[in-house]
């Protein structure tokens, strides 16, 4: 009977460590989260402080919340991100929202509203998206890990003797508590 137990650990070690050698999902950021892609009542540094807590990385998807006819989306340079111009358009303007933007090339990429004032009002989005692995400089600096504790000590011997007696109930208990299923990336067809 043992034998079975050791049997079962092993192979669920080596799932867990399979599923999180595949990488993580790229992230799904929703502009200006619940105040979604509208004139912002304190102009463009609404969207600038949304992206200053952000980390765009190649893969990653942006999604323009908006009301179709009533706000559009359009990736532009950098000098008509300036002058809110949709002169030299980088793509097509997106015109039925929600918008999804998968991010494919690394560096600083700018997107405005074309509609009437709306990019002059603050209705424009700057960001800087890196290479997948890249690091960039961190715009504040980590907190610091705290030390482990009795309760957490006592929660990794938990879920030892979980993985020990329950076997894929232990690998969606793990998932669940470490918050990360919706993250990973599934390798297997």
């Amino acid at each position: 009977m043992a034998g079975k137990h050791i049997n079962v650990a092993v192979f669920m070690v080596a799932m867990l460590a399979a599923l999180l050698q595949c990488g993580v999902a790229q992230t799904v950021h929703v502009v200006g989260d619940d105040l979604g892609w509208v004139i912002p009542q304190g102009g463009a540094s609404a969207y600038d402080a949304w992206a200053a807590s952000k980390k765009f990385v190649i893969g990653d998807t942006l999604v323009f919340n908006f009301a179709t006819n009533q706000h559009d989306v359009l990736e532009v340079p950098r000098a008509s991100f300036d002058s809110c111009s949709s002169a030299n358009p980088i793509g097509s303007v997106i015109t039925t929202g929600p918008a999804n933007i998968t991010l494919s090339a690394a560096g600083e990429h700018y997107y405005i509203c074309t509609f009437s004032q709306h990019c002059s009002l603050g209705q424009k989005l700057s960001i800087t998206v890196s290479s997948p692995g890249a690091s960039p400089s961190p715009r504040t600096a980590p907190a610091p890990i705290p030390p482990p504790t009795n309760d957490t000590i006592l929660q990794h011997a938990l879920l030892f003797r979980l993985l020990l007696h329950r076997g894929l109930e232990f690998l969606l208990l793990l998932l669940v508590l470490l918050r990360m299923p919706s993250q990973l990336v599934f390798c297997f067809p």
